[in-house]
C-alpha cells in the first residue's frame, strides 16, 4: 500500500495550491483527481488579483484575458467603472489553469493520480485509509477540495451541510464578430440583472463567459434569466453555446472544518466570497492556510487542526461573516441600497475593488458604517 504524509482529494485551485506549498516543504503529497486531466470545469474563470498574488509562480501563459476596468451596474439606475494598474480581473479556462497548477505540483515532487475516484476512506490508529477505484493508499491527513458536492466530506462524516448554496447557471457563448468585439473589452457585473442577484459578462480569448446567479430562495426561471441577459447585452444571435448549471457555497460550514484528519478547503468548506461568488482566491487562500497548518504542526493532528481554525479565524472567516451581510444588503433590500448608492456608490465599489486587490478586507463594522450613514441621509 503506498503511503503519503498528505493526500490532497481534488485538482482545483484549493488541492493544487495546497498540494504544491506541501512538497515544496519537503513532506510526500498526492492528488486524487476522479477525472483524466485536462478536465473541462464549470467555471466563471474570473481570477481576482488578491488570489494571484498569492500564487508563488507567474500564470501568464494561461491567462486568457486580463482587465484592468470593471463595469457594475445595478438595474439602471447605477453605473460605476473602477480602474486600476494591475489587472482587477485576470480570465482563466479552468481546464488548462488547473492543469497548469497540477504541474507546478510534480516539479515540486508531489504525485498526481487522475482518472481515480474516491470511494471510500476509514481511520485506522493516526491514519487514514483511502480506498479508491484503483487501489488503497494510506495517509497521515487528507485535504478535501474536491468542491461544492465534495463526496470527501460525506465520506468522512459531514452527514447534513450547514452551506448556503446558491444556483447559477454558465455559458460559454460564442457570438458574432462585431458583437464579440463589441463586448470583450470590459468585464461586466450587473446586479439585479436577475431577481434578488447578479449577471456577469466575462470575455475570454474566443468567445464570452456568460452567467446568472441568484440569492433567493423561491424557484427561479435562471434559463429565461439568460435569455433576458443576452437581450441586455444587446446579443441577437447566438452562433453556438454551452450550457453549465451549478452551485456556489457562499456561507460557510457551520458545524467544523475538521474531522476525522479530513481537512476541508475551498468550495467544500463553503469559502467562496459571498458578494461575488468568486471562489478561485479563497480557495487557493484556504488551501495554503491548511498546508501551513500541517507543516507548522509537525504533522500532529490535533496541532494542525487548531492551526487550521486560528488561521481562519485570522482573515478568512471574518472576512467572509461582512460578506454575508453585504451581500444581503446588496441583493436583498434595493430600495435601501441604492438610496446608499446615490452618495457612496463610486466610493463602496473602488473599496470593493481594493478587496480584489488584495489591498484590504471588508471592513468588520460594515453594517453599522451602512446604517450610520443611511440614517444621516434619511434625517438629514
Amino acid at each position: 500500500m503506498k503511503h503519503f504524509d498528505v493526500v490532497v482529494i481534488g485538482s482545483g485551485p484549493a488541492g493544487a495550491g495546497a498540494a504544491f506549498k506541501l512538497a515544496e516543504n519537503g513532506l510526500s503529497v498526492a492528488i486524487i483527481e476522479k477525472e483524466k486531466l485536462p478536465r473541462y470545469k464549470t467555471c466563471g474563470g474570473g481570477f481576482v488579483y488578491r488570489g494571484r498574488k498569492m500564487l508563488p509562480f507567474d500564470i501568464s501563459e494561461v491567462v486568457e484575458k486580463e482587465f484592468y476596468q470593471v463595469d457594475t451596474l445595478i438595474g439602471n439606475e447605477f453605473h460605476f467603472i473602477t480602474h486600476r494598474e494591475k489587472p482587477v480581473i485576470s480570465m482563466v479556462m479552468r481546464d488548462t489553469f488547473d492543469e497548469f497548477l497540477v504541474k507546478k505540483v510534480i516539479e515540486k515532487g508531489g504525485v498526481v493520480i487522475d482518472n481515480c475516484k474516491l470511494t471510500g476512506l476509514r481511520n485506522e490508529a493516526d491514519k487514514v485509509i483511502l480506498s479508491t477505484t484503483g487501489e488503497e493508499i494510506s495517509t497521515r491527513f487528507v485535504i478535501a477540495a474536491d468542491g461544492a458536492l465534495s463526496p470527501t466530506a460525506k465520506m468522512a462524516g459531514w452527514d447534513k451541510d450547514t452551506r448556503d448554496l446558491i444556483p447559477a447557471l454558465e455559458y460559454e457563448v460564442e457570438v458574432s464578430e462585431a458583437d464579440f468585439e463589441r463586448l470583450s473589452g470590459v468585464v461586466r457585473f450587473d446586479i439585479d440583472a436577475i431577481p434578488g442577484g447578479y449577471a456577469w459578462s466575462f470575455p475570454k480569448k474566443n468567445h464570452l463567459s456568460i452567467g446568472v446567479a441568484s440569492s433567493k430562495r423561491t424557484k427561479i426561471n435562471l434559463k429565461q434569466s439568460y435569455k433576458d441577459y443576452l437581450v441586455t447585452l444587446g446579443i441577437e444571435h447566438v452562433i453556438a453555446e454551452s450550457q453549465h448549471g451549478f452551485q456556489i457555497p457562499v456561507s460557510p460550514r457551520t458545524d467544523g472544518f475538521v474531522k476525522n484528519n479530513v481537512f476541508l478547503v475551498g468550495d467544500a468548506a463553503g469559502f467562496a466570497d459571498p458578494v461575488t461568488a468568486e471562489g478561485i482566491s479563497n480557495s487557493i487562500y484556504s488551501g495554503l492556510l491548511a498546508a501551513e497548518a500541517i507543516i507548522e504542526s509537525k504533522q500532529d493532528v490535533k496541532t494542525a487542526e487548531g492551526l487550521y481554525l486560528v488561521k481562519l479565524n485570522e482573515k478568512m472567516l471574518p472576512e467572509i461573516k461582512t460578506g454575508l451581510m453585504l451581500s444581503k444588503f446588496l441583493y436583498s433590500q434595493p430600495k435601501i441600497r441604492n438610496l446608499f448608492m446615490k452618495k457612496y456608490g463610486q466610493r463602496s465599489f473602488e473599496a470593493m475593488t481594493d478587496v480584489f486587490m488584495g489591498k484590504r478586507s471588508y471592513p468588520t463594522d460594515i453594517m453599522q458604517t451602512l446604517s450610520r450613514r443611511i440614517k444621516g441621509m434619511l434625517f438629514s
